[in-house]
């Protein structure tokens, strides 16, 4: 693929994304590293880790849940009081700094939480109270997953001023624009998808219910920022948190045509499933999602520079988003421009923990 004047693209070529114009298509992909501080507000490590990566075209933050009802892990940051919005403002301000760009992530983990880690002891909330197989990871350890309690219409409506509320904190706090996390079987997933979703309602059912909400919450989220500083992030595929789909080709391509009416900045389509598809329902080819869109197609799971630029050159995807290869290598664009060596990430640091596999992976010629 060229642009106008006959160039070719690559990972290094400029892009603009709805309203927000980026230095290349290099992106930070969402990345929850478990590392925030007491009362769930980012903290001076988490200003230095995102400060080292603001090289990224667009740094997408780590989901960062929209309420206390919306958590699902120990130590991940939220958007929903002034002291996070002053913690967070301290990270737009050393990216800006170094000349980046950065959206932020709204997360509710819906089912995928614990009554130890919500207000009050309160029940996981989901569409349907049907209980994850597995374990979640509590300040007590790992502890076996609850059966959640279903959403009235009535709580439907308070989740959505929950985003709302949440996007005018991101704005309040600096960022450049907000991405509505659809992916990896959290709430907005647990509704679109018919394995979560035994609903009878408006909001159960049909896909064209099943997508309701999400599209709700896009909707709130762009009357705050303009649509061209909103993103969504789904996983057609993703098996992760016990997800299914009995139709993952119908779910999701009426999802992305229903995104359409938007004009959203980009649609971010995590590939991760696509090893394990009977897990998570019959498979599709992801592929098919792309003539679907409109507007900027990003992509993201297992991309390199060779496969990055293939995949940009080919027209399948016109952003690339890396989370791995970010966490072990701040100045990602740097080594991929010089196709120097990279550094092997440590999967034993990625979540909880002090400096130690955060802040101190080395830059070239360190």
């Amino acid at each position: 693929m060229t642009n106008s004047n006959n160039q070719v693209l690559t990972l290094f070529s400029p892009v603009t994304v709805g309203s927000v114009s980026l230095k290349n298509r290099i992106v930070m992909a969402p990345l929850t590293r478990n590392r925030a501080g007491e009362g769930f507000v980012p903290v001076e490590m988490n200003v230095e880790y995102y400060r080292q990566r603001a090289s990224a075209g667009l740094i997408i933050s780590e989901g960062s849940q929209i309420a206390h009802e919306g958590i699902g892990y120990p130590g991940t940051p939220g958007i929903y009081n002034q002291q996070q919005i002053d913690g967070w403002k301290k990270v737009t301000d050393a990216v800006h700094d170094k000349g980046g760009k950065i959206f932020l992530q709204l997360w509710h983990c819906g089912r995928v939480s614990h009554s130890s880690l919500l207000p009050n002891g309160m029940l996981p909330q989901a569409p349907s109270s049907i209980k994850p197989a597995g374990e979640v990871l509590t300040y007590q350890g790992m502890q076996p997953y609850e059966t959640p309690h279903a959403l009235t219409l009535e709580e439907i409506a308070q989740i959505t001023d929950m985003y709302r509320n949440a996007a005018k904190n991101a704005l309040k706090a600096g960022f450049d624009g907000v991405e509505v996390h659809g992916a990896n079987g959290y709430l907005l997933d647990q509704f679109l998808r018919d394995g979560t979703n035994h609903r009878s309602d408006q909001y159960g059912g049909a896909i064209e219910n099943r997508a309701r909400l999400l599209l709700e919450v896009v909707g709130q989220v762009c009357k705050i920022w303009g649509a061209g500083r909103v993103g969504v992030r789904l996983s057609p595929l993703q098996p992760f948190n016990d997800m299914k789909d009995s139709d993952p080709q119908a779910t999701f391509s009426y999802t992305v045509k229903a995104l359409n009416q938007f004009d959203l900045a980009y649609l971010h389509i995590t590939e991760m499933g696509t090893d394990a598809p009977n897990l998570a329902g019959p498979a599709f080819d992801l592929k098919s999602l792309r003539p679907l869109w409109n507007g900027v197609y990003m992509t993201n799971s297992g991309y390199d520079l060779e496969k990055g630029n293939h995949a940009i050159q080919s027209g399948e995807a016109d952003v690339i988003s890396f989370g791995c290869l970010f966490i072990a290598n701040p100045d990602l664009p740097e080594r991929f421009a010089k196709q120097a060596a990279i550094n092997e990430p440590d999967p034993a640091t990625f979540y909880g923990g002090d400096e130690h596999g955060y802040t101190d992976y080395p830059f070239l010629g360190d």
